[in-house]
């Protein structure tokens, strides 16, 4: 389901994300899951957590513009401190 379009949109909006957050792309043959490590996004200072979730938007936008669902999800949680 992954296509070489959504590998493109995605990359063209890495200039979007804030020095040390990034976000990993799950092929889930229906679906993509689009994965945010919370560790790495609790560790920005307040301006740099608004830019990241607007990164995230701008990627499920540009995925689901391609013709894919997308799923948010973010890895950690109480135990990732």
């Amino acid at each position: 389901m992954y296509t070489t379009e959504m590998g493109r949109a995605f990359k063209s909006l890495n200039h979007f994300a804030p020095k040390g957050f990034g976000l990993q792309v799950i092929d889930n043959e229906h679906f993509l899951t689009v994965k945010a490590s919370e560790k790495a996004f609790n560790v920005l200072d307040d301006f740099n957590k608004r830019r990241a979730v607007e990164y995230m938007v701008r990627v499920k936008d540009a995925l689901e513009q391609n013709g894919a669902i997308v799923l948010l999800v973010r890895e950690g949680g109480k135990d990732n401190v």
